[in-house]
């Protein structure tokens, strides 16, 4: 699978500050950066936003290059967003919704780059336990979130995979060459993952009477 179709990023290790920060620290300093421009619905905040987060980054020692590798499906989806909003004479959201979405995923790269997966949900347990009372799985909710985070990639790398053959036949043009194997490809996927889940005893219903 294509690695660049990795939205959210892998981690590696580095020594930057970020790195060095506690993740419950890192979690904040994420919803510091997406809660703003999103309640202000500004272009200065968002502005603001992106700046900061793309400096917090490149001061960690991660290079604009990886910072920016959100794939092509990504900024094909921000371009549009774009192009929608200035065809509707909308200069200002032109710029705001997609730079609202682009310091959200930025945000969380922050976390996934700089942070193993096991240490993310385990700070996400922590949090979401005291809700046990209130029916919350904690342990489910970071195995849903883990999942998620896997599948992201795994299904943008697909849609790539199928433009690449596409294109390679000559046939990118072709709609139903390039959504039959991602479609197969996601449905396979589910199926491999809810079998996993059922190995482990996760999701078993007990059969009725």
């Amino acid at each position: 699978m294509n690695a660049h179709a990795n939205v959210l990023g892998f981690h590696e290790p580095g020594d930057g500050w970020l790195f060095r920060l506690p993740v419950g620290i890192k979690y904040l300093l994420m919803l510091a950066m997406v809660v703003p421009p999103l309640a202000a619905v500004q272009w200065s905040v968002t502005l603001a936003c992106l700046v900061a987060t793309l400096t917090f980054l490149l001061t960690s020692g991660i290079h604009l290059g990886r910072a920016l590798r959100l794939g092509w499906m990504m900024w094909s989806i921000l371009l549009t967003l774009a192009l929608f909003h200035l065809a509707t004479l909308a200069p200002v959201s032109a710029f705001v919704r997609p730079g609202n979405l682009l310091v959200a995923v930025l945000a969380a790269r922050m976390l996934t780059l700089t942070t193993p997966t096991p240490e993310l949900m385990d700070a996400l347990v922590w949090v979401l336990r005291p809700l046990r009372p209130l029916g919350v799985n904690a342990d489910q909710v970071a195995l849903a979130v883990a999942l998620m985070i896997r599948s992201i990639p795994y299904l943008l790398g697909t849609v790539d995979d199928a433009r690449m053959a596409a294109r390679a036949r000559g046939l990118e043009r072709n709609p139903a060459l390039l959504l039959t194997p991602v479609i197969l490809g996601a449905v396979a996927y589910a199926e491999r993952s809810g079998e996993a889940l059922v190995a482990r005893g996760i999701g078993e219903r007990p059969l009725a009477d």
